[in-house]
């Protein structure tokens, strides 16, 4: 059973997917978040994304292998 789709508030700075799993929460450094996405364990949009770098927008929707989701969401 899966868990249900939170969202995080990312505003209007540009954001990368590193970044993202830390404000999430979901890792404790830059080094862990690149860790998994190495390891193909992050799924951006439904697909495996290998970029640590992949600039996030409103609107996309990330996953953790066997874990959480989360959608992007604007500051207001």
């Amino acid at each position: 059973m899966s868990e249900p789709l939170s969202t995080l508030k990312i505003g209007d700075e540009p954001i990368n997917l590193t970044q993202v799993l830390k404000r999430a929460g979901w890792v404790q450094s830059g080094g862990e978040a690149k860790s998994l996405i190495g390891e193909q364990r992050v799924f951006v949009n439904g697909e495996v994304e290998l970029r640590k770098r992949r600039q996030m927008k409103v609107g996309d929707v990330v996953h953790l292998e066997d874990g959480p989701s989360m959608e992007l969401t604007t500051g207001d």
